[in-house]
């Protein structure tokens, strides 16, 4: 298992003549101890176009210090990283590789960067010894290995400032006034490869791409966004960072949603594939998710329950149940992940975006163009809503609410594309399918949480055990349902509302 950090540092710009100012005179700090000097020889890998680079991530083989040993590095926040540690080894890590694949792919790894620092260290530490932060002063030699430039060098000195383990970072502003006041300024840089990649690489750096404009312009800047999301998300699902399944799989859901929202724009012939693939990707991810997703609603509602009427070992069938049903999906998501269909799908999508299928209604002003692609969903969704009001309550109606679910999430899907180009309009009416979209999926959880909760009873029964509490919650998923079936109209007639369709139109 590899070893993660949570990084959380400042960097600040020094030369030669640069002293450090007495840190010890910084509120919180009882003593700043010098630790002496140490040797680093960093040196990172990338692909030949720089892909990791161009994603603020970083890969790199470093001797020297106290943690040598290969890094991967995964931007947070601005001045937050997350960093990967795995042993020295001569090429990097098969763990680190993988959580760098949906960048990689297929491309090979080679040096592209070597550093030279030379690191004075201090520590900050409190009245009763704990440390507060490590404060660096580094004179860095960096080296082009590969690519035009290659040979380039570049000398820098620099200061950060790192946060100790679970430290505030609220002392970090502390120990920056203190610099400041002393003339040291934040660096410019965001960290040292990107700076030794901009000293030692030749040409001027690329364009920064013009502001949307055309209606193809907008849909085809939140298609970039959702397929960076993929991307971008890859490395978590596999760490299993909280919630970031659930995140990928929206991303997947969204592009599909705009590919046919917005098929007047982008051409469905080449689209539709790509919507059937993403449509196997959010299955897969989906495969322990639900399961997850029922596990919390049923737990939360015995957890609910005055303890006299949970009768019989409830919790432990629950558990049980829930064991049998599961996949195994650590392992299923990554071998999904690592699968050639997967990074076919991400190679096909970058193709799409660098060569758009774009349809005559691309040029035209996102005005005109996307308001009658959202009200058209609407109208989808409209119908399906007054389907599921008409029929009486039961089966066919709670089919009918689920179709309708997925027509809300579509629509609401298709105005958050268009907020970028139409504004508040475009954002209330997303927040209104929203609404819709949640009483209505609350409406389907209630339905698949009895139908597990059927099962549950039966067993129960079946084994001897009392059905009590498992008959007890069904009737509290039928109140919740009926509930969110009354909710349904005054939601509906609040998104309905005809002004937030006219608002949509220039």
């Amino acid at each position: 298992m590899a070893d993660t950090k949570r990084e959380i540092e400042r960097k600040y710009e020094a030369n030669d003549g640069t002293r450090l100012p007495g840190l010890g005179r910084v509120a919180g700090v009882g003593e700043a101890v010098a630790r002496g000097r140490s040797e680093l020889d960093a040196v990172y890998w990338d692909t030949a176009d720089l892909r990791l680079a161009a994603d603020s991530l970083t890969l790199r083989r470093r001797t020297g210090g106290s943690d040598a040993g290969w890094h991967a590095k995964f931007p947070v926040a601005v001045g937050i990283r997350d960093e990967i540690h795995e042993p020295l080894s001569d090429t990097p890590p098969p763990p680190l590789a993988a959580l760098l694949r949906s960048r990689v792919r297929h491309a090979e790894l080679a040096p592209v960067v070597r550093l030279l620092s030379s690191r004075d260290v201090q520590h900050l530490l409190a009245e009763d010894g704990t440390l507060l932060a490590e404060v660096s002063v580094d004179t860095v030699l960096a080296e082009r290995l590969a690519g035009e430039g290659t040979g380039t060098t570049a000398t820098w000195t620099e200061i950060e400032v790192e946060l100790a383990d679970d430290g505030d970072p609220a002392f970090l502003d502390a120990v920056e006034k203190r610099l400041r006041k002393a003339g040291v300024l934040p660096a410019t840089s965001s960290s040292k490869l990107a700076r030794a990649l901009a000293e030692t690489g030749p040409g001027d750096p690329p364009a920064r791409p013009r502001e949307p404009r055309t209606a193809g312009d907008h849909v085809l800047a939140y298609v970039r966004e959702q397929i960076r999301a993929i991307v971008a998300l890859d490395p978590a699902v596999r760490r299993d960072l909280p919630d970031s399944v659930h995140k990928m799989r929206v991303a997947t859901r969204r592009l599909r949603s705009a590919f046919t929202t917005y098929r007047t724009v982008l051409d469905r012939e080449a689209t539709g594939p790509l919507g059937a693939e993403l449509k196997w990707l959010a299955a897969e991810l989906g495969v322990d998710r639900d399961q997850e997703v029922l596990d919390d609603r049923l737990g939360a509602r015995i957890g609910a329950l005055p303890a006299p009427l949970v009768l019989g070992p409830v919790e432990n069938r629950l558990g049980a149940w829930s064991a049998a049903r599961r996949t195994g999906s650590r392992r299923r998501i990554a071998d999904v992940l690592d699968g050639e269909r997967y990074l076919a799908l991400l190679d096909a999508l970058d193709a799409l975006t660098a060569d758009p299928p774009l349809r005559p209604a691309a040029s035209r002003k996102a005005e005109k163009v996307l308001p009658k692609a959202v009200l058209k969903d609407y109208d989808r969704l409209a119908a399906r809503i007054g389907d599921a009001l008409d029929r009486e309550a039961g089966p066919e109606r709670d089919t009918a609410m689920h179709e309708a679910r997925k027509a809300a999430k579509r629509a609401r899907y298709a105005g958050e594309a268009a907020r970028p180009a139409l504004g508040k309009p475009a954002a209330r009416f997303a927040r209104r399918m929203k609404a819709v979209q949640t009483v209505l999926g609350d409406h389907q959880d209630s339905v698949v949480a009895r139908e597990a909760l059927r099962t549950l009873g039966v067993q129960a029964h079946a084994a001897g055990e009392t059905a009590f509490t498992w008959g007890l919650l069904y009737g509290r998923e039928e109140a919740a349902a009926d509930a969110r079936e009354r909710e349904l109209p005054e939601v509906w007639a609040r998104a309905s509302d005809p002004v937030l369709r006219a608002d949509l139109k220039p």
